[in-house]
Parts: structure tokens; sequence; C-alpha cells
């Protein structure tokens, strides 16, 4: 009925059956009528009141928008047939809530909030609003911390040019847990599609220092079990005499058990 209100509502659409959206990075395909079925939302106004030309575009002509990629394949889902169904373990529900906000699809926001049935997964997580978990809850686990570093040593072996700048800190390990511990702080941009119950080492931190990384760690219960290092030393040029450059790679392994 909603797809049917919305169509006369709507009128004659300007737009082609099917539309290309590139939502963060991410490529979405799906019908016109799926976008405009909650009447009054964000994208049912976009796709119903608006003329094609006056939407902005992405470089291959996709409609775009600047929103959470991943998270919009939960809110494409729930507009084919107004049905909220999540993993059993979802630790993005405050951050879908938010996107269910900007659209202004009030239904999936009250849904969202814990008062209402959300398909498969009600019952399940109930108290899960996106937060850490309480200790008596957290899942154990194992994640590793990893970075690639270099410093530079001149001549002058007692004085330091660079030391250790830090070029990316990585996290690997499962999915689900490393999105429990590092929420916002998480880039997901090299691995956006891992369901939440694979593991992954392509996740890396918008931290600057190792240390912000640690203190996440801590507070949510994971204990420093084991660390490696490899390094190599390379001269900046031919002579000798230059600076001597150091490049290394470090794993920090975290535990946290039950």
């Amino acid at each position: 009925m909603a797809l049917a209100e919305a169509s006369k509502q709507g009128g004659e659409s300007k737009f082609p059956d099917i539309v290309e959206l590139n939502v963060g990075g991410q490529v979405y395909v799906t019908r016109h009528q799926t976008l405009v079925a909650v009447p009054d939302s964000l994208l049912w106004r976009m796709f119903s009141r608006r003329a094609p030309q006056e939407l902005a575009r992405d470089g291959k002509g996709r409609v775009f928008l600047d929103r959470d990629g991943f998270l919009f394949r939960y809110v494409l889902d729930y507009l084919r047939d107004l049905t909220l169904v999540l993993p059993d373990y979802f630790p993005e529900r405050s951050r879908l809530r938010r996107e269910a906000d900007f659209f202004q699809l009030r239904e999936l926001a009250e849904r969202l909030s814990g008062d209402g049935s959300v398909g498969e997964e009600a019952g399940r997580g109930d108290a899960d609003d996106g937060r850490p978990p309480e200790a008596d809850s957290r899942k154990s686990g194992y994640i590793t911390v990893g970075y690639r570093g270099s410093y530079t040593i001149g001549r002058d072996t007692q004085t330091d040019a660079k030391f250790r700048r830090v070029a990316r800190i990585t996290v690997c390990g499962k999915t689900a847990l490393a999105k429990e511990v590092f929420g916002d702080t998480l880039n997901e941009s090299r691995d956006p599609d891992r369901p939440p119950e694979r593991y992954t080492s392509r996740y890396y931190l918008k931290y600057n220092f190792l240390e912000q990384a640690f203190d996440r760690l801590t507070e949510v219960g994971f204990r420093m079990v084991a660390c490696s290092s490899t390094g190599t030393c390379a001269y900046a040029s031919n002579d000798p005499c230059e600076d001597k450059i150091w490049t290394s790679y470090t794993e920090y392994v975290f535990c946290r058990e039950q």
C-alpha cells in the first residue's frame, strides 16, 4: 500500500525504473519505486518532487549521497518491504538510527530505539544500543594492532631526525569485535562489506598514536599477551655517510576473556 500511495502522490516519475546510487563510495542499484516507498521521507522527496538534473551526481552519473555507504544497505532493505531484519550481533544500531533520522524514516527510527519488534533480531539484542556491552556480556576474543613506522638516524647517532613516524595503525580480528571496541574510530573503507561473523585484516584506525588504541583496548577489558617486530635499514642514498632510514612493522596481540 505504501508503494501505491507513493506512486499516486509522486505522479508520473521523471526517473528511470532502475536507479544507480553512490552512497559514500558504495554503489547501489535499486528500483525507483523502492526509493519512494515511504511518503514524506527524504528519499521520497528527492525522487518524486525533484527533477533528476537537480540531484548531485558522481563522475559516472550516479546519484550521490554523502552518507554511510555500509549502513545504507539496511535502509534500502527496510524500504523494500518495510521490515527491519538485522544480524544477530549488530553493534551499529545507534549509527543506523542516526541514518534513519537523516532520511526521515520515522517508523524505522522508532524500531531502532528498541520500543518495537525488529524482525528476526527482536529479543536478541534489546540492550544493544551501539555502545560497548557491559562487562558481564562482553565477548571474548583476540584483536591484533599493527603499525608500520620509520625513523631516520643521522650521521650523529645521538639524535633522531624522525622518530617512530606511524604511517597507519591496522586492526586484525573478528569484524564484530573490532567494531564493538573501536566504533567510529575504525576506518572500514578497505573492507566495507565484511560480515560481522567473519575476520578481517584490512581495517585501520583514525588514531595518530598507538597509545590511543592501547587505552581504548584497556578500557574495554583487553590485555596485551604478545608482540613481535621486524625491521630493515637502508641509506637515503648510495653514500654510506648519509642518513640511515629504519622501517619497521610491529604487531601487538590483545586478548579479552569472559
